[in-house]
């Protein structure tokens, strides 16, 4: 039991204004294994307040980048040394397979802030360019105090997208982690203070959906950074619209995988595997629908179908484990009410369905589904989970218009044996991050949707872009 009973704040750890907590509840055994303080409107302000004189008066925007560069490094260090810590916390409170947190849930944020440590390394804060009129100066400066709103599914590898580069920025943070997953932005804090983050600059309030909003909507703050879904985030664009707020927004997905009739499905399974069930299906860049040609449509599902029914389904310490459970009971349920969906439309229950392999925990039965069309609500709408539909085409040039048929363009990806000619398919598909006969994220490369997926770039010299005003300054003499 992981019992926290303060907030962390202007770089201390004070106690809450109210008296509500947050259970943070396993997943896998259904019972609570942390609490944490609701952070209410006060919490809020007050974490506002603490970023906003560490912003105006502090000495973290005004120090170089590479200064900053120095102490993110010392953060790297110490999330480096106890990274496993990390990943355990993870898989305990929101259910992610011990190998995938080992592989994604700590390693990847480890990436993000080596690599905008070195970054800081080199960076310029002004250039020199030559003008019309005479000489300019183009000077980068941190965008102010930032909101970051994350979700629960992989919450320190979102968490960095936003703090790392905001960090080497000279932004100041107010953090609101998901409450389902509040305990690992609580360990986050304490190794940011031990690395020396001055006071203020990081600021942790977990809470629910409105005292979000409340932070959204802060004057307060100058940028907000939201992950999570494109219902939610509609309402925060609205919202910084009309406050004319800073805003960029990683969203949903319901990405596709063609694979060509060149493709080896033999070679290519155990990377599907990955890039489609990942984290238990609950990832936004999750390649679910499986895009196959009529020609070898009976064999891509009897492939997907064998990969996906030999995944051990259990308990989510265990490193047999492929894959575990959802976070929550309500997530459990609007995944089987997507698998019901499938049933009713008319789609062909190949793998799983709606028994549930285990009387305990939150758990579905992986499911894949043949017979699928691309209207079907099993095909067009996020599902988040362990759900993956075949859905046929008749040429390449189809299947790139399946692909695209979406209102999502977050990820994708193309498997074939000709490498240089799934450049060519992923050139033709409308999406922000693509594999051929792969899927992976960069942290040196900008990760980020079309369409209905999002706003802006995350990762690479692209994310750091987004905590920045660009200030040009013209001189004669």
């Amino acid at each position: 039991m992981r019992q926290h009973d303060t907030l962390f704040i202007g770089g201390e750890w004070v106690a809450p204004a109210g008296t509500g907590t947050i259970d943070v509840i396993s997943p896998h055994t259904e019972e609570v294994v942390g609490r944490v303080p609701d952070g209410t409107a006060q919490d809020m302000d007050r974490a506002v307040a603490a970023a906003r004189e560490a912003f105006d008066h502090g000495p973290w925007p005004r120090m170089t980048f590479a200064e900053r560069a120095e102490v993110i490094g010392r953060l790297a260090d110490i999330y480096d040394a106890r990274q496993s810590e990390m990943a355990r916390l993870i898989t305990e409170e929101m259910g992610s397979p011990i190998t995938f947190s080992n592989l994604a849930q700590a390693p990847q944020p480890l990436s993000m802030l080596r690599f905008y440590a070195e970054l800081g390394r080199t960076f310029e804060q002004e250039e020199q360019r030559p003008g019309l009129f005479g000489p300019l100066t183009v000077r980068r400066e941190p965008v102010g105090v930032v909101a970051a709103v994350v979700p629960w599914n992989v919450p320190q590898f979102v968490t960095m997208t936003k703090v790392a580069p905001a960090l080497l920025a000279g932004c100041t943070i107010v953090l609101k982690p998901a409450p389902e997953t509040p305990l690992d932005a609580y360990l986050l804090a304490e190794w940011a203070a031990e690395a020396g983050v001055p006071a203020g600059v990081l600021n942790v309030v977990a809470a629910g959906r409105e005292v979000g909003e409340h932070l959204v909507s802060h004057p307060g703050v100058d940028k907000v950074a939201f992950t999570g879904s494109t219902a939610a985030g509609r309402r925060i664009a609205a919202i910084c619209g009309e406050q004319l707020k800073r805003v960029s927004l990683e969203l949903g997905g319901k990405s596709a995988a063609i694979i060509l009739d060149d493709a080896d499905l033999q070679a290519g399974m155990g990377f599907l595997q990955m890039a489609s069930l990942m984290n238990n299906g609950q990832a936004c860049v999750a390649q679910t629908r499986i895009l196959a040609s009529r020609r070898r449509y009976d064999e891509v599902v009897d492939a997907v179908a064998g990969m996906v029914s030999s995944q051990v389904v259990g308990d989510p310490a265990d490193p047999a484990t492929g894959i575990g459970p959802l976070v929550a009971k309500r997530q459990q349920e609007r995944v089987e009410g997507y698998i019901r969906i499938g049933m009713e439309e008319g789609a062909k229950v190949v793998v799983g369905g709606l028994d549930r392999p285990r009387d305990k925990g939150w758990y579905v039965s992986p499911t894949v589904f043949a017979g699928v069309s691309n209207d079907m609500r099993i095909a067009r709408e996020e599902i988040f989970g362990p759900v993956l539909a075949v859905i046929p085409y008749e040429d390449e040039a189809d299947a790139v218009r399946i692909a695209n048929d979406s209102e999502y363009g977050l990820a994708g990806t193309v498997w074939t044996a000709d490498p240089e000619h799934g450049m060519e398919v992923a050139r033709q598909v409308r999406t922000g991050t693509y594999g051929v006969n792969c899927f992976m994220l960069e942290p040196n490369a900008p990760f980020g949707g079309y369409k209905a997926s999002g706003i802006g770039r995350e990762l690479g010299p692209e994310g750091l872009s987004g905590y920045l005003e660009y200030k040009t300054i013209a001189r004669l003499g």
